[in-house]
């Protein structure tokens, strides 16, 4: 059986600026870039502002994702390489957000259903992934319905405010400045919205969209192009957006730097590629900060979710027997299916030279044909019944040779990547 492999690059031992560089294509173009290989038979790639993952199924998987780190220019000492049952722990524990920044953030288990939509649209995914990616998606619901492991702040987003308050010493009084309303930039205006501000600016690629969450907040929607206006009178801003290069450069912060009167502006990128020139951190009066600056979360919150990720651990363990279960039989739902097609082409064969033989001496009309339908396909069934489910236990106990000597007898091509 073909199982997965899988590549890692997440915060836990990449910088925002090394996980730039391990990721010179879109998303899109690494899938079909991967998918090429006639090696690969199945690839999901998840990407995020803070990790990039890459699952395959392949007979050579670990050798593939090896040498296509390299071919992309990846540092080996970022990256972590799994086996089937690490990638399969590793899937489920990041759909119940053991795995992220800010562990039980809730935004992952979309992003991977985002992955996995994605992967389903350009036909790169088969039935073993398929397997694992939807046990993953419903075990991320599972743990946020029976722990409290996505109580409190849980967001990148939500993180990023925390920060801001920490710096400043409060958001009271300031003016705050989101660019981009994607998801994470929705959840830092949300984590906004109980805060004592003087004003809030949103501002996006979409016009629309920047009103329609403006006027939820209370706030002002300006557009996209006039950012560098309203600088001036910023406190804080704080960009989200999906571009491919810089929004806001350190020649639009230094111009608005003398329009300030020299009031200090803070500053928090967190998106990947990078919305705003780091550069900008050598102005006066001006400081960055990044996702790496979010590796904090409050010690009251974080006590809690230790306690929470330990039943959320059952779970997993749980699911993963489970899963486990599901792939062996899948082993044996190979040779099942093309045992019934074999016994169900023959068994159509032999009613359909009944059928003429008796329409030479009599007529035969639908009703005597459909008891020849009936007759023969319950004897097909009553044969197959026991052999299925020995076939399946097999598979359970792990007991191969059984199922490849089955194979064997009748003929059966045993691929599970078919």
């Amino acid at each position: 059986m073909n199982e997965i492999s899988s590549m890692v690059i997440s915060h836990k031992k990449a910088t925002v600026a090394e996980m730039e560089c391990a990721w010179p294509l879109t998303t899109e173009e690494m899938l079909e870039k991967l998918y090429e290989s006639e090696l690969v038979y199945e690839c999901v790639i998840l990407k995020t502002c803070n990790r990039a993952e890459i699952y395959v199924v392949s007979e050579k998987g670990s050798s593939v994702l090896f040498n296509f780190s390299k071919a992309i220019g990846v540092e080996t000492r970022i990256v972590d390489f799994h086996d089937h049952e690490e990638s399969l722990d590793h899937l489920l524990r990041l759909s119940c957000g053991l795995e992220s920044m800010i562990m039980g953030e809730d935004q992952i288990l979309g992003q991977i259903r985002d992955a996995y939509n994605l992967a389903v649209k350009k036909k790169t995914i088969g039935r073993i992934l398929d397997t694992a990616f939807t046990k993953a998606i419903q075990v991320g619901k599972r743990a946020r319905t029976e722990t409290r492991i996505n109580e409190g702040s849980v967001s990148i987003g939500s993180a990023a405010v925390e920060l801001a308050e920490d710096t400043l010493g409060g958001l009271d009084g300031k003016t705050i400045m989101v660019v981009g309303v994607g998801e994470i930039g929705v959840l830092v205006a949300r984590a906004l919205a109980d805060k004592n501000l003087e004003g809030i600016y949103i501002s996006n690629r979409t016009h629309q969209k920047a009103q329609e969450l403006a006027y939820d907040l209370g706030g002002e929607a300006i557009l996209f192009d006039d950012v560098p206006d309203y600088l001036k009178n910023a406190d804080v801003v704080i960009s989200a957006t999906g571009a491919p290069h810089y929004v806001i450069t350190k020649k639009i912060v230094e111009e608005a730097v003398p329009k300030r009167n020299g009031k200090p502006l803070f500053m928090v990128d967190i998106a990947n590629p990078r919305d705003i020139e780091e550069s900008v951190n050598d102005l006066d009066g001006v400081t960055l900060c990044n996702i790496d600056n979010l590796r904090v979360i409050s010690e009251k919150t974080l006590k809690m979710r230790n306690e929470e990720a330990k039943k959320v651990i059952e779970i997993i363990n749980e699911e993963l027997d489970l899963l486990g279960k599901q792939y062996k039989r899948q082993k044996a739902d190979d040779i099942i299916a093309a045992l019934y097609r074999s016994v169900y082409d023959i068994r159509e064969e032999e009613k359909q030279k009944a059928v003429n033989k008796f329409r030479v001496k009599h007529t035969i009309g639908d009703f005597e044909e459909k008891i020849l339908e009936n007759l023969t396909h319950s004897i097909a069934n009553q044969i197959l019944a026991e052999p299925t489910k020995i076939l399946r236990n097999a598979a359970e106990s792990d007991d191969d040779d059984l199922l490849e000597a089955v194979a064997r007898v009748f003929n059966i091509e045993h691929t599970t990547e078919e």
